[in-house]
């Protein structure tokens, strides 16, 4: 019987979760990789050895168990995040899509429903299928914008347990008012996360949802280290909320979630944040480049307050993803019709794009 060989429908798979698709962002190894919103630039030098030198004395102890609470950890996040927030006020986890996990398993569940306004970030339906409870969409404006009456109404008539709010929104890079968030906490009872995953690349002036939570108990503000501070590899996703929030959030994390090691780097690379974020001005600047190179060429940009673009006006998607896939370069088909998406690189991975897609048009 040990050669027999089963497919997953011949497992006793749980029946919610047949005919789903695992998130699958394609992965090649071609010269320039612009699919998945990564921060394409190196940790620098001098932040590189900061961290090599932190996770060589966690090393030492590594026969023991972490810190359970990541105290150090927390606290460098809460002083990072600043508008008065303490280390209590702080979650964390191996990236944001643990965090959310998280938030999903304590507040969602069987019975229970999550609710997002399309087309936005697909990992929120798959986790919450995965915790059990049942994915609501909502809708956007045809520009891919929400406006606080429309967002409420949506809200007030779905009544879900858990909202999602992507701001800026992935995969559109559209952003979202501050109006907008306190439109949908007042018209819900459920969790409201906001998920300010690419807050850094937004403008300097922009407000935060950090900025809404005193008073709002329900309200969570969820960040990542993968895309501002180029720690993608490294998995640190953390969250702001009510300290209630995060006691409900211990319910549910796996013991010593957060290795000693993972602590480690990410507190070290949090002590040098202005150095790490030096190179969100570059990526902008590459973001507005393309932007007004896209437009120059006929297609469509939207605005974008992120690390990367969506564009419109592709008349074949699928046909010009697999034109810059064959010259090198590889960029993210979201399934939106009509349109491809592309992240801000280094300038010479911009400029690679760039050439690639005005050869295409050139070509045809």
């Amino acid at each position: 019987m040990g050669g027999v060989i089963v497919s997953l429908a011949d497992l006793p798979l749980r029946a919610d979760l047949r005919g789903q698709t695992p998130y699958g962002a394609p992965q090649a190894a071609l010269p320039v990789a612009l699919n998945v919103n990564e921060n394409t630039h190196p940790v620098p030098d001098e932040v590189a050895g900061d961290i090599l030198d932190s996770v060589a004395r966690a090393l030492r102890d590594i026969n023991r168990y972490p810190d359970r609470e990541f105290t150090a950890l927390r606290e460098g996040f809460a002083d990072y995040l600043g508008h008065g927030l303490t280390a209590d006020q702080i979650w964390a986890a191996n990236g944001s899509n643990e965090v959310l996990q998280h938030v999903l398993q304590a507040f969602a569940g069987p019975g229970r429903t999550a609710f997002g306004f399309a087309p936005t970030y697909s990992m929120y339906p798959l986790l919450t299928r995965g915790t059990g409870a049942t994915w609501v969409a909502g809708h956007r404006a045809h520009d891919f914008t929400l406006t606080p009456a429309d967002a409420a109404a949506q809200v007030e008539e779905a009544g879900p347990d858990v909202i999602f709010l992507c701001a800026p929104n992935n995969p559109t890079g559209t952003p979202l008012t501050l109006d907008v968030i306190e439109a949908v906490y007042d018209a819900s009872h459920g969790i409201v996360i906001v998920d300010e995953a690419y807050a850094e690349f937004a403008p300097r002036d922009a407000g935060t949802a950090l900025s809404l939570l005193p008073g709002r108990e329900r309200l969570v503000v969820s960040r990542t280290m993968s895309k501002a501070f180029a720690f993608a590899g490294a998995r640190v996703g953390y969250l702001a909320a009510d300290p209630a929030v995060i006691d409900a959030l211990r319910l549910v994390r796996l013991p010593y979630h957060l290795s000693a090691l993972t602590q480690a780097a990410a507190t070290a690379a949090l002590r040098h944040a202005p150095v790490m974020l030096g190179m969100v001005d570059e990526i902008v600047a590459q973001r507005d480049r393309i932007s007004a190179t896209l437009d120059a060429l006929a297609y469509h940009p939207h605005e974008s307050w992120t690390n990367f673009v969506l564009f419109g006006g592709v008349e074949d998607p699928p046909a010009t993803w697999q034109a810059l896939y064959d010259r090198g370069i590889l960029i993210r088909d979201v399934g939106i019709p009509g349109h491809l998406r592309v992240t801000a690189g280094t300038e010479a991975e911009t400029t690679a794009f760039l050439d690639a897609l005005a050869s295409i048009d050139s070509a045809s």
